[in-house]
């Protein structure tokens, strides 16, 4: 990275957003590290739309400060907007022309020249896997074609920093996992992303670090390993072959763990906290000793969904009143 690129590519420091008597956004700090992912998780009206609406210069903020690649959002906004790309929720582009016309027409709005402005197209169609489709009209594209086309349009301009806000949203998983290596591309390509998502799975697969946004504000912040941690290790889980085993092996875990397992109501599956995952051989050497048949051993460590759960109260794909 050149030296005069400071290493935040984002820094915000007390957001404020009302509406009315709505506080949307209430007092956010994000710290965003230059060239990756971070993922802001949340369910639908936490704020995270308004985040980012506040970051694009899309919105003014009421309150606090924000900066992206140390440039004031309130104070340099032509200088912001230069710097960044926004891709919404919903397709943006214009269904009754074709791809390549949408492209076209973003990048003249870019400032780029008609002949330039097809060329960058043609090159970010092929690049998403729209080149076949480039002269059909887009409202003969797919849901996830037209968010691929969405996407690429908010790329014309090869910005540092990219804002994906919930990109994803009602596409299939095979064009999800599409969106994933593309997000992953642009990482790789030198881009910084950040990315809101309800989706907890696709913040755990793509974010070196995320912020968790419940009712307008940051409520944790790290690795998704470092959130799972803060709600608990990983539990081991044991089938057992036999279920009328399941005292002894209840036993077993307790004097070899020294924690207590639990059982399903039918006895085959018992799960165990795992503070200690060195002392697990030596688990599954006294079962064996004792005979005891084990048909599945499994480390579960906890998801993102207990991490939401735990820290809000509420999983994340409950809808809140908050804008």
């Amino acid at each position: 990275m050149p030296s005069h690129i400071p290493s935040l590519a984002i820094e915000a420091t007390g957001l404020v957003k009302t509406f009315g008597s709505n506080r949307a956004v209430d007092g956010v700090d994000l710290r965003v590290p230059a060239g990756t992912v971070y993922g802001v998780l949340g369910p639908n009206g936490a704020g995270k739309t308004t985040t980012i609406s506040m970051l694009a210069t899309l919105l003014r903020p009421d309150g606090g400060s924000a900066r992206v690649f140390g440039h004031d959002v309130v104070r340099e906004p032509h200088v912001v907007r230069q710097l960044i790309g926004v891709t919404g929720q919903y397709a943006s582009v214009d269904e009754k022309v074709s791809g390549i016309e949408n492209m076209i027409v973003f990048g003249r709005l870019l400032g780029l020249g008609h002949r330039a402005a097809k060329a960058k197209g043609l090159e970010l169609l092929e690049a998403f896997g729209l080149a076949e489709a480039a002269t059909r009209p887009v409202g003969k594209y797919s849901g996830g074609m037209r968010r691929r086309l969405d996407l690429a349009s908010s790329l014309i301009s090869q910005p540092p920093l990219i804002f994906l806000d919930e990109p994803t949203t009602g596409l299939d998983p095979r064009t999800r996992g599409q969106m994933w290596d593309v997000i992953r591309g642009l990482v790789s390509g030198g881009s910084t992303v950040l990315l809101t998502t309800q989706y907890l799975d696709e913040a755990d697969q793509l974010a070196a670090r995320i912020a968790v946004i419940d009712r307008g504000r940051v409520v944790a912040e790290g690795t998704a390993d470092d959130l799972k941690a803060s709600v608990g290790t990983a539990a081991l889980q044991l089938r057992l072959g036999d279920p009328t085993q399941a005292p002894a092996a209840l036993a077993a875990i307790e004097a070899v763990l020294g924690v207590a397992a639990t059982a399903t109501p039918e006895a085959a599956r018992l799960t165990a906290p795992m503070a200690d995952p060195d002392r697990i051989t030596d688990l599954l050497v006294r079962l064996r000793g004792q005979g005891i048949h084990l048909a599945e051993v499994s480390v579960q460590k906890p998801t993102l969904d207990e991490v939401f759960l735990t820290i809000t109260g509420h999983a994340a794909e409950d809808e809140e009143v908050a804008a």
